[in-house]
């Protein structure tokens, strides 16, 4: 439950279009639910801004189906990241209205407006093998209001693909990038535009990238001063970061 719902609840009993006991038991469930296996955190969209999503990672198809359905009750928009084609059979059993992202692996439910985002947000990708993680934080930045533009296959090792895509790099007002192998993407879009730049090292390249570890690195390094960094393959912080500046 977000600011705006509240928001019109309260406009409905002053109005009297609904009662205090209905508007009680609209209000029941807050700020958390208790699921016993899970505490669903309905208040947190009022808090942050953002609103709880479900890590599907390690849970079973049940448990995420069970909770998905339970936060779609609550009428706010729904994402679950991580989650397996199985997972998805499950969710969509109890929700149909439910849609499954294959290469973000995110399953969505969009049935409330979001706050707008006041610009576009570019999420860059070095190579298709970086695309999972780049488009999880598109999927991830679209839900929470953002008019997005994925920019995909534009690494240094043919960086002529990517300063063919400058217009694009610099009228946005937030930039992700992620990248694997070394790392160095980053800090060339930095070099090029004057936004700030969200860096997601991926787990992608060989033996010596250390699952992720040796673009991570590259990345804290960066001589670009507007670039900073998230965790590896953390699309989704990314896009939960870049959707706060971009509604500033």
């Amino acid at each position: 439950m977000n600011r705006a719902q509240i928001e019109a609840l309260l406009n409905e009993v002053r109005d009297g279009q609904v009662n205090v006991d209905e508007a009680m038991d609209r209000l029941r469930a807050m700020p958390f639910e208790d699921l016993g296996f899970a505490k669903l955190d309905h208040h947190r969209a009022l808090r942050t801004g953002m609103p709880e999503v479900i890590f599907a990672s390690v849970k079973t198809p049940g448990q995420v189906a069970t909770i998905f359905a339970r936060m779609a009750q609550a009428g706010g928009n729904v994402l679950a990241t991580r989650a397996s084609r199985e997972c998805f059979e499950a969710v969509i059993a109890q929700e149909p209205r439910a849609k499954y992202e294959e290469t973000a692996r995110a399953i969505t439910l969009t049935q409330a407006p979001a706050i707008p985002g006041k610009g576009t947000i570019a999420v860059v990708c070095a190579g298709t093998s970086d695309l999972p993680v780049a488009e999880e934080a598109a999927v991830t930045a679209r839900l929470m209001g953002n008019t997005v533009e994925l920019i995909a296959d534009v690494g240094v090792a043919g960086i002529h693909r990517l300063l063919a895509q400058r217009d694009s790099l610099q009228s946005a007002r937030v930039l992700i990038v992620c990248a694997g192998m070394e790392g160095a993407l980053p800090t060339v879009v930095g070099g090029l535009v004057n936004a700030p730049v969200i860096a997601v090292p991926t787990s992608v390249g060989y033996g010596a990238s250390f699952g992720g570890v040796a673009a991570l690195l590259g990345m804290l390094n960066t001589c670009t001063p507007n670039v900073c960094v998230v965790n590896i393959d953390n699309g989704f912080g990314a896009a939960c970061i870049a959707t706060l500046i971009n509604r500033l």
